[in-house]
Order: C-alpha cells, then structure tokens, then sequence
C-alpha cells in the first residue's frame, strides 16, 4: 500500500468528524437544550398554508403543501446567515475554522447539514399530509426532490455569502427576513402564478422560486406547462443555482483581509 492509499481513510474519517461536528454545534445543541426553536420551523411553511387552504375553501390544498416544501427548504438555506453570523461574531468559530485543516466547502456543507435537521419536523408533518393530499408517481417524487434540492443549494449559497460579511446577527436576522419573504412568500409559491394579473405576472419571475413552484406544480398536475416552459424553468433553476454557489465560492469573506 503506498503512503498516499493509507492517507485517504484518515482523511475521509476526518471529513466526516467534522460534518457531524458541525450538525452537533449548530442544531443538535439547541434542539436538545431549545426545544422552542423548533416550533418556528414547524408554524412558518404551516401558518402560510392554513392561511391558503382556508382562502380557498380547501382547492389549493395541494399546492400549498408543494409550497410548503419549497418555503422549508428556503428558510433551512436561508437560516445559515444568521447561525453562521451568530458563530462567526460572537464566537470567533470561523476564525478558528479558518485556522485548521477545514475548507469552506467541508465547513459550509456541515453547517447546512445542520440546518436540514432543523427542517425535519416541518418536513416530517409536510410528508404526511402530502401523503394524503397529493398522487405522485415515483418519477413525480424524484423530479419533486430534485427542485427541492436545487432551492436549497441556492438558499444556502445566499445564506453563507451574507454570514461572512454580516458583522452581526441583528443584521443577519433582517436580511434573512427580507430575502425569505422576497423569494418564498410573495412570489406564487403557495398559489398558482395564473392568479397573478399578466402585467404583474412577469415581476414574479424575478424570483428563483417562482421557476421551482411552476416546476412542481406541473408535477403536481396543477398547472398545464408546455414542454418548452419546462425546459425554461429547468434551465433557469439550474443556471441561478449554479450562479450563487459560484459566487458563494468565489466572493463570500471566508478570511479577513
């Protein structure tokens, strides 16, 4: 066996400490110690949907269950800014991250690991009720995961760009708040994007996340998409996810200068 075939296990085992460091750090610290922080990712995708459902005397339930899922994605990517600012200012844990053998890609990895468990319960109760109120093929459920994961890529590129330059995590919080109501709650996530009025229907597609909830609620078979605005939507969720990890790798502050 040659030095360097004995130095991948290592490395491998060292990797994975430090992801489920980071997952103990930033989530299952607090749940065990904070129970309540769990309750704001349970009611913030629910609220919206109840809200939804009742508005409209229960025809868009299922949509509102695909924006639910969009909207918990979003926020999980989202909640990075702040948890990532609160360690970095008030704990100087970036800067010791920074220090060590760690890479920006293994520390922003672990930390939106961290961020996935603290979306389990909304996903869990999510799940169920799409159980209940939605009929998807295994090819629709996959294709559904996969816009899913593409929202969060983006969401969490956004979160760790901002937490490097916030300086604290009042600041972090607001433009949490801000980018999470500009890209899940007003843009047509919880409702089909036909409601919209056609002059203001194009402003919607400023927002990533009008492109991913057009995606599955053609999946979902709540809007009819023509094969040329599926490909658009594809392309475009693609392309702004890869633009913001990009810029993520390339502009986030990973060391002071």
């Amino acid at each position: 066996m040659t030095p360097l075939a004995g130095k991948n296990p290592t490395r491998k085992r060292s990797r994975q400490s430090q992801l489920l460091a980071a997952i103990l750090v930033n989530s299952v610290y607090e749940m065990e110690n904070y129970p309540v922080v769990l309750l704001n990712t349970i009611l913030s995708p629910l609220s919206i949907l109840l809200v939804i459902v009742l508005v409209s005397r229960g025809s868009l339930f299922g949509v509102g269950i695909m924006g639910g899922f969009i909207m918990a994605m979003f926020s999980a990517g989202m909640g990075l800014s702040s948890d990532l600012s609160h360690l970095k200012n008030d704990f100087k844990f970036q800067d010791m991250i920074v220090s060590s053998p760690t890479g920006w890609l293994t520390y922003m990895i672990g930390i939106s690991l961290s961020e996935i468990v603290y979306a389990i319960p909304a996903l869990i109760v999510l799940t169920v009720l799409a159980y209940f109120g939605l009929s998807l093929t295994l090819a629709k459920v996959l294709a559904f995961v996969a816009v899913l994961l593409l929202v969060f890529i983006s969401s969490i590129s956004i979160g760790y760009t901002l937490s490097t330059f916030s300086s604290d995590i009042v600041q972090s919080f607001a433009f949490t708040r801000l980018i999470s109501t500009l890209f899940s709650t007003i843009p047509p996530v919880y409702y089909p994007i036909t409601y919209i009025p056609l002059p203001f229907r194009y402003l919607a597609y400023l927002s990533p996340t009008t492109y991913a909830a057009e995606l599955v609620q053609g999946i979902g078979g709540y809007l009819s998409l023509s094969l040329t605005t599926v490909i658009i939507d594809w392309t475009v969720l693609i392309a702004v996810t890869i633009a913001l990890f990009v810029l993520a790798k390339t502009k986030a502050r990973w060391r002071e200068v």
